[in-house]
């Protein structure tokens, strides 16, 4: 009986001392699971768009190009000169823009209000031109790594196309607008459109 109990007791110190030498190791790893636990990855901040525009304020010089007929297969180009004035409105989270130009077609005008959504952190613009009056379909997006990629979905000779713009190659005193159509649902698209302006001096 004592022989046996002296074997129990060799085995029971010979686990206690294992025991006693991971110790150390676990009482080091209980704090880095729990703060691990405690603390969420943090997430990335959303941008704020409401400024995205302030680069579209102002007095410009512009050049534009459009096709003759989109959507046909057409080829031949006409050109335009004019100016554009953009100026802000509720304090930035709106932009009123007129657009004056003449071309081959006679005198064109156009009117585009533009306006953010705090919500969503998007923008909306409608276009309107002046020999009819009436709004376009509001065109939504945003900016990322300095171009803007706006759409909205349209009738077009009497079918349904997605319509694309772009602003782009921003500077202080120029950037570029460009506007696409697409009748098979954004797979393949034709630009008909592209503007480029410069800032008018004073």
């Amino acid at each position: 009986m004592k022989l046996l109990w002296s074997i129990g007791s060799y085995f029971a110190l010979c686990a206690l001392g294992c025991l006693l030498q991971t110790l150390p190791t676990i009482m080091q790893a209980a704090p880095v699971s729990a703060k691990s636990q405690q603390q969420p990855p943090a997430q990335e901040a959303q941008h704020d768009g409401q400024h995205d525009f302030d680069f579209n304020l102002g007095t410009w010089n512009t050049h534009i190009r459009r096709l003759q007929h989109p959507l046909t297969g057409s080829t031949t180009w006409y050109e335009m000169q004019g100016t554009v004035v953009v100026r802000k409105v509720w304090d930035g989270r709106a932009q009123l823009e007129e657009v004056e130009a003449e071309g081959p077609k006679g005198h064109f005008e156009d009117l585009a209000l533009f306006l953010y959504n705090p919500a969503s952190r998007q923008w909306s613009f409608t276009f309107s031109n002046v020999k009819d009056g009436t709004l376009s379909q509001p065109s939504v997006g945003e900016f990322k790594n300095g171009r803007g990629e706006f759409y909205d979905q349209e009738t077009f000779n009497g079918r349904t196309i997605l319509v694309r713009i772009i602003w782009s190659d921003i500077t202080p005193d120029s950037h570029q607008f460009e506007q696409s159509f697409s009748d098979d649902g954004g797979k393949t698209w034709e630009t008909n459109m592209v503007a480029n302006l410069t800032r008018a001096k004073p």
